[in-house]
């Protein structure tokens, strides 16, 4: 009975950060991954579950949500025909590559190099969001070729290191090429089951040291994390979504956007100072 009982916090706080997720990637289109990785690291070691490797853990388990969240959300966009496909597939085999790249990466760094990583990364994406403009353009056409293949490798990368499903970075790349805003994050949310089920299935073949590892760890994927967040994020994402129908979710967004600089720049002062 005791060991049922010790495992209540780690529950309530999962579902907690599971049910914040959801609501926000419906009422913001962020993706859950921006917000889980931050919200991992600072949860498992709250509760006792310190690692050389923490970082490792909290991006690993995010991707592996995503997978799902990935297919429920290109499902309802396929539905109302938002999903560019030509698009999609092209675009997703560089994505995979990079998404591998990017495992091999991060399973071999400190996880202080990894919260640098997010940390610069996070801060970027988070500038963008409050000061970025949907008339912003450099071309009328997506890339081809060369070009193609290297931003397509290059977004599976970044992704991976971030733990992220990719919008963040390939919703404003289709937008500065032409694309409306409703299509690139319909197909962007294509472009997070291109990262996640590579990275997903190669970080579950990625243990990390046994050393105050979170209980039910599977290679570097936490499967009671994982389990309950996408539980709550199936639950809680359509929420968010009828709010931000009901309400104008942009003040919201920028709101969100100086939330996600200050985390980075907490994250930088943790991996700065220990």
């Amino acid at each position: 009975m005791q060991d049922v009982i010790q495992y209540i916090p780690i529950l309530v706080l999962l579902m907690g950060i599971g049910a914040f997720a959801g609501v926000l990637a419906g009422l913001l289109g962020v993706g859950g991954g921006i917000v889980l990785v931050p919200a991992f690291f600072y949860a498992f070691p709250a509760l006792g579950y310190n690692s050389p490797q923490l970082m490792q853990i909290c991006v690993a388990t995010s991707l592996a949500t995503i997978v799902f969240t990935s297919i429920r959300s290109v499902s309802s966009h396929h539905k109302k025909g938002a999903v560019d496909w030509d698009i999609l597939k092209s675009w997703a085999p560089g994505i995979m590559v990079g998404a591998i790249i990017g495992v091999i990466i991060a399973s071999n760094l400190r996880s202080t190099t990894l919260q640098y990583i997010f940390a610069g990364l996070g801060f970027a994406v988070g500038l963008y969001m409050a000061f970025g403009k949907k008339d912003w353009q450099i071309s009328d056409i997506m890339p081809t070729g060369l070009k193609r293949i290297s931003l397509s490798s290059i977004i599976g990368f970044l992704s991976v290191l971030m733990g992220i499903g990719g919008g963040s970075f390939a919703v404003p790349t289709m937008t500065l090429h032409g694309q409306p805003i409703h299509r690139a994050v319909a197909t962007a949310a294509g472009f997070g089951l291109a990262i996640a089920v590579p990275s997903a299935i190669g970080f579950l073949l990625t243990p990390v040291v046994a050393e105050a590892r979170p209980p039910f760890t599977v290679g570097s994927v936490n499967i009671a994390a994982f389990l309950i967040i996408i539980s709550m994020t199936t639950f809680t994402a359509p929420i968010g979504a009828k709010i931000a129908h009901a309400m104008d979710p942009k003040p919201l967004k920028r709101v969100f956007a100086f939330f996600l600089i200050f985390v980075a720049l907490n994250m930088l002062r943790k991996a700065y100072f220990g």
